[in-house]
């Protein structure tokens, strides 16, 4: 029998599973990494623990300690969750756009959550970044990881889910496929790869409103602004990402990021977030570039932090994203009639 010591050690280790429905058209082979299945919902868990690790080996970790970050929610979540197994503090501030399911989640472990407004400059005070920044500041015995500028963020990701890749897939694989945030994931895991195999492809995907894209691909920043899809994108040029193991940044609206995760969700099961449809969608639009090869997708968080927007039929419609709620599934219909 394996027993953990703690939810912690349970991190990492997430499945991969062949995309077949949303996929099959296509000349590429898709698979995605589910990195929702960590305990705490996302893939920054893995972050998370792996700065825990170096904060404890340095000694940084005491009783008094209090966490302080800034988050889109799930980095936040992570904390929280390990503040809880290891009885310190934790202060979070999200912007406002976030779902209500984030915040909830967070406040249940025990966090002290600061909700800021979206629509600010990053370097305003009142912005979530500033805020969490001043807090760290004034609060006795914080640690402010600072995820967004942090080399610790890569290196979780080449340490861990880098290598677990790399194994899942045997070392076959064209292209990796992913959102980018703080950019810690995609950096991280790019490197590693490369490492192995320098023809591997690290594709990264954008949405519309950050600047990401145009700096990768015009050497300037864009004006940023607000967008719908969680978790990915950022307002200004944070110093986690690694432009250099980065082969191409394509750009998606939040409909398309929808839309895709809905269908991951309706067509191959997957309770995944809408960064998850982001780079999800982006896999789709690079698949003829691979013809016979593999394309490795990873899906960064549950579907369970969105029911109250993008998994609900009437936050769809009321933002336009859809014409009309949806039906159930032809095959339940057909059951419910024939039960009748």
């Amino acid at each position: 029998m394996k027993v953990y010591d703690s939810v912690l050690d349970a991190v990492g280790d997430t499945p991969m599973v062949r995309i077949r429905r949303v996929a099959r058209e296509l000349p590429a082979e898709i698979f995605a990494k589910l990195e929702f299945m960590n305990p705490g919902g996302s893939v920054k868990d893995r972050l998370v623990r792996y700065l825990l690790e170096r904060y404890e080996e340095a000694g940084a970790l005491t009783p008094e300690t209090v966490l302080v970050e800034n988050s889109s929610g799930n980095t936040g979540a992570a904390l929280s969750m390990a503040a809880a197994v290891r009885g310190i503090g934790c202060v979070v501030t999200i912007p406002d756009k976030m779902s209500p399911e984030k915040i909830a989640r967070m406040r249940a472990f025990g966090t002290k959550v600061v909700v800021a407004p979206t629509a600010v400059p990053a370097e305003a005070p009142e912005s979530y970044y500033s805020q969490a920044r001043r807090i760290a500041e004034e609060t006795p015995g914080a640690i402010y990881p600072d995820q967004y500028n942090n080399p610790l963020n890569a290196a979780a990701h080449y340490a861990s889910t880098g290598p677990e890749i790399w194994e899942q897939t045997g070392g076959r694989i064209d292209a990796f496929v992913c959102g980018i945030g703080t950019g810690g994931t995609i950096s991280g895991v790019g490197r590693y790869l490369k490492e192995r195999d320098p023809s591997i492809r690290v594709i990264g995907v954008d949405p519309e409103g950050s600047v990401f894209h145009d700096q990768f691909h015009h050497g300037r920043l864009s004006t940023p602004h607000v967008y719908q899809v969680e978790g990915i994108g950022e307002d200004y040029l944070v110093e986690a990402v690694d432009f250099s193991v980065i082969d191409d940044i394509i750009r998606v609206d939040d409909r398309s990021s929808f839309l895709t995760a809905r269908r991951l969700v309706r067509e191959e099961g997957l309770l995944c977030g809408g960064s998850s449809g982001a780079a999800m969608w982006g896999a789709l639009q690079v698949a003829d570039r691979f013809p016979g090869g593999r394309i490795v997708v990873l899906l960064p968080d549950s579907g369970n932090m969105y029911r109250s927007k993008f998994l609900d039929d009437a936050w769809m419609v009321r933002h336009g994203h859809l014409a009309a709620p949806t039906a159930a599934t032809p095959q339940a219909m057909a059951a419910v009639a024939g039960a009748e």
